[in-house]
């Protein structure tokens, strides 16, 4: 690749040196087919021995090669990475970044990509709130983290959390799609220029409880409903399931409560109808038909 890289492009580093070889492994230390992510690790002649005076860091990283016969080692690099179909080598960001998140393993990097290449983000964190932090803001659903995505908008844009989760939900599988984005001026760094993820601001729920207030009884009950169960003082009729933290077990909580007020709502309408301005409409529509 020729010229610097925009936002959202893959980083490829390559292909190996004489005298390394590169494997891309899965947990088991089997190799990943191309495009799937697995980390690296090194191996060949030119790699070193270990860590010099360092033995108990060099028995964690030079680790036995289960691929060559010879009795050699191989280096783990904690890098994350894939294979191009024209050899190349893909990084994803590191090992050591993974969260497990509802029993899925996820990459923020991954997550954070596909952000980037929406056209109106310069720049995309994402990062796992615990319970104690994200169930102050309406997030803590389903007794977990929820993944929260704090997003710098590319010059005069400003884009809806709702569209960003559209975005994201075209590429990534349903648990890797953040619960709330947060749009910031700039991302807090370090000294060393890196983010500094614990300094990020606490993400706002409220902001995504707005829009008119409710006028139709479906509208004032899902308002009620949204309110206790997200932890939101005041919902108007734009208040967004997903923007707000709605989960798949979310959503059967406010299917039950909806019924409690004579609705009748099933999982599909609240996903394609996120909104509560949507999905009283499609409510009434079902009760014309």
């Amino acid at each position: 690749m020729t010229g610097p890289l925009a936002a959202g492009d893959e980083i490829t580093i390559g292909t190996p040196i004489p005298g390394v070889s590169v494997y891309v492994l899965d947990d088991t230390l089997q190799p990943v087919r191309p495009g799937e992510i697995g980390e690296l690790y090194i191996a060949g002649p030119g790699l070193a021995r270990g860590y010099l005076g360092r033995p108990e860091l060099t028995a964690q990283r030079f680790v036995a090669d289960p691929h060559s016969s010879a009795g050699t080692r191989m280096y783990r690099t904690g890098d994350l990475g894939s294979w191009s179909v024209d050899g190349a080598i893909l990084f994803h960001g590191r090992a050591d970044d993974q969260i497990k998140l509802r029993g899925f393993r996820i990459e923020p990097g991954e997550v954070e990509s596909v952000l980037g290449q929406h056209p109106e983000v310069a720049r995309a964190v994402v990062v796992p709130r615990t319970a104690s932090v994200a169930g102050a803001y309406g997030l803590d659903h389903g007794g977990g983290p929820q993944l929260v995505a704090y997003v710098v908008p590319a010059d005069g844009s400003r884009p809806s959390p709702a569209e960003l989760r559209a975005h994201a939900a075209r590429f990534l599988p349903e648990h890797m799609v953040p619960a709330l984005f947060t749009t910031v001026d700039t991302l807090p760094l370090t000294p060393n220029g890196k983010v500094d993820r614990g300094a990020l601001p606490a993400p706002d729920a409220a902001a995504h409880a707005a829009g008119r207030g409710p006028r139709t009884p479906a509208e004032k009950a899902l308002c009620a409903i949204f309110a206790e169960l997200f932890g939101v003082e005041e919902v108007g009729v734009g208040a967004d399931f997903f923007a707000l933290g709605g989960t798949s077990i979310t959503a059967i909580d406010v299917i039950l409560r909806a019924q409690e007020f004579g609705l009748e709502l099933t999982p599909r309408s609240v996903i394609d109808n996120p909104t509560i301005e949507a999905l009283a409409a499609a409510v009434a529509q079902k009760e014309l038909t």
